[in-house]
C-alpha cells in the first residue's frame, strides 16, 4: 500500500465521524474506503471491485462514472457557482422546477428545493401547518405516519419517523406525530390480530387505521398523513391493492394533506418517474431527493399542489422557511442532465422490462431455509430472514445482532456485494441496484446471496 493510501485510511480512522455507524466496529480494522465507481460497480482503496447493490444509498440511478454529469457540474460552476433562491431565481432552478412540474401527477406544480430528503419532509410538515393557519384551521398541525417508517433526521422529520431507537437520544422531539400500522402483509396476522386476511383485506384494514387515528385525535387537529409508496424501513413493504386509493379517500374526507414521501421511490426506482404513478394515486405533496441527480450533487425538493400555494400569492404572506443551498445552481444543472439520461436511455422502461427477472432472481432464493419473504417493486426489494419458515418465527435481538452485524454485513461485502443487512423491524437484506443494472448484475447478486445466506444458516 502506498503512503498516500495509508494517509487516507489514517485520516478516516482519526478524524472522520461516520453517519449511523458504530465506530467500535473499526477499532481493530480499517474503515472500508471506496475510491471510484464505474457503472454498477465501485472499487475500494485496495482496488477490489464490489457490485453496488444499493445504488450508494438508493441514489445512483444512472450508474457511477457518468462523465456528462460531471461535465454539467463543471460547466455550471464556471458560469454561476452559487446564488440563493431567497427572493431571487437563477435559470437552472427555474428550468428544473418547470421540468419536474411537467412530470408530476395532477396539479403538483410548485417546487420548493432543499438539499436532501429529510429537509424535504421537514418542509412539508411546516407547509402543512402554515397552510391550515392561513385558511382558518389553526388547530390542524398533527401528522400521521407508519410504524418503523423512516422519514429523516431533522427534528420534525425525526418526529414523523417511526423507529424508536433512532429517536430516544434526541427527545423531546416535535409534538404531534401519531403512528399507525404499516403494510407488511407477511406479518399481517400478528399486526392486525386477524388471521388469514388477503392482501386487499389487509390493505383496507391498514388504511382504516389511519381513519381511526384521525377520528381519535380529532380531524380539526390533523394536518397530514405521510407515507412512502413502498416503505423502506422494515424491508420494502409494498402497498396492498387499493391501499393508496383508500388513503386518498380518507384524506379527502377529513381535509388532511396526503404527503407521498418519495425520497427513495421517485426517479425510476419503481419504474415510474414518481412512486405514486406506480400505484395510481395523486398526493397533495411529494417529497423527493436522492435519485434526482443520481447522487452527483446533493438536492431535494418538496413539490406541492397548486392550491397549497394559493394563500402565498398575495399580500405580505410568505413561507418563512428555506435553506442556503436549496436549489443550488450546480445541483440543479446536474439534475437536468440526469433527467436527460433518463429520457435518452429510457431508464424507466429499462426498470419495467427487467423487474420480472430481478424479482425471479430473488424469488429463487426462497428454497433456502433462512429466507422467509421476498417483497418489493421495481429495483427496490427486501428479503426477510427467519428462523422457521413454517411459523415465520423471527430472530430475537441477540440472534439478529450476531446474524446481521456479526456475520452477514461483512460476509456480503467481502464476497463483493454492497447492500444492506438491516434490523429496523425484522432482519432483512435490501437490494436496490443502479437502474442501469440488468441480467449480468442480477445473476451476480443471486449467486453471492445464495452462498452467503447458506453459510449464515449453517452458523446458526
Amino acid at each position: 500500500m502506498t503512503q498516500p493510501e495509508n494517509d487516507v485510511l489514517k485520516a478516516a480512522q482519526d478524524n472522520l465521524w461516520l453517519h449511523f455507524t458504530r465506530h467500535s466496529s473499526y477499532q481493530q480494522s480499517e474503515i472500508p474506503t471506496i475510491v471510484r465507481g464505474e457503472g454498477s460497480y465501485v472499487y475500494d482503496i485496495h482496488g477490489k471491485r464490489y457490485l453496488d447493490g444499493l445504488a450508494g444509498l438508493f441514489v445512483v440511478q444512472a450508474g457511477h462514472g457518468r462523465q456528462e454529469l460531471a461535465e454539467a457540474a463543471a460547466k455550471q460552476a464556471q458560469e454561476l457557482a452559487f446564488f440563493p433562491l431567497w427572493s431571487y431565481a437563477h435559470p437552472k432552478a427555474a428550468e428544473l422546477a418547470q421540468r419536474l412540474a411537467a412530470q408530476t401527477p395532477g396539479e403538483l406544480n410548485r417546487v420548493f428545493f432543499t438539499t436532501g430528503g429529510g429537509e424535504a419532509v421537514e418542509s412539508a410538515w411546516k407547509l402543512a401547518k402554515q397552510y391550515y393557519k392561513l385558511v382558518g384551521k389553526p388547530l390542524k398541525h398533527k401528522v400521521i405516519s407508519r410504524q418503523i417508517a423512516y422519514h429523516g433526521t431533522p427534528q420534525g422529520a425525526l418526529s414523523i419517523t417511526g423507529i424508536p431507537a433512532f429517536k430516544e437520544m434526541f427527545e423531546p422531539l416535535v409534538p404531534g406525530s401519531i403512528r399507525v400500522p404499516n403494510t407488511n402483509h407477511y406479518r399481517a396476522d400478528e399486526i392486525s390480530g386477524i388471521k388469514g386476511m388477503t392482501p386487499e383485506e389487509y390493505g383496507f384494514w391498514a388504511a382504516e387505521r389511519v381513519a381511526r387515528a384521525i377520528e381519535m385525535e380529532g380531524p380539526d387537529t390533523v394536518a397530514a398523513v405521510v407515507a412512502e409508496p413502498v416503505q423502506n424501513a422494515g424491508g420494502c413493504f409494498p402497498p396492498p391493492p387499493g391501499y393508496w386509493q383508500r388513503l386518498r379517500e380518507i384524506c379527502d374526507e377529513y381535509d388532511v394533506l396526503l404527503v407521498s414521501d418519495e425520497v427513495i421511490c421517485a426517479f425510476g426506482r419503481l419504474g415510474t418517474m414518481f412512486g405514486g404513478q406506480r400505484f395510481d394515486y395523486v398526493p397533495d405533496i411529494i417529497t423527493c431527493a436522492k435519485g434526482l441527480t443520481s447522487g452527483y450533487s446533493p438536492i431535494g425538493a418538496m413539490i406541492a399542489h397548486e392550491r397549497l400555494f394559493e394563500p402565498f400569492k398575495s399580500g405580505d404572506t410568505m413561507f418563512a422557511h428555506g435553506y442556503t443551498f436549496g436549489g443550488h445552481p450546480v445541483s440543479a444543472a446536474v439534475a437536468l442532465a440526469n433527467l436527460d439520461i433518463f429520457e435518452r436511455e429510457d431508464l424507466l422502461g429499462h426498470v419495467t422490462r427487467h423487474e420480472p427477472l430481478f424479482k425471479q432472481t430473488l424469488d429463487d432464493l426462497s428454497d433456502l431455509p433462512i429466507v422467509g419473504d421476498v417483497r418489493g417493486a421495481g429495483y427496490f426489494w427486501g428479503i426477510e430472514l427467519v428462523k422457521d419458515k413454517s411459523t415465520k418465527e423471527t430472530f430475537n435481538a441477540e440472534e439478529s445482532e450476531r446474524l446481521l452485524r456479526g456475520f452477514l454485513s461483512k460476509a456480503l461485502f467481502d464476497a463483493g456485494l454492497y447492500c444492506r443487512a438491516d434490523d429496523r423491524g425484522d432482519p432483512v437484506i435490501q437490494l436496490a441496484p443502479p437502474l442501469i443494472a440488468g441480467p449480468t448484475e442480477f445473476a451476480e447478486i443471486g449467486s453471492i446471496l445464495r452462498d452467503v445466506l447458506t453459510r449464515a444458516w449453517e452458523r446458526l
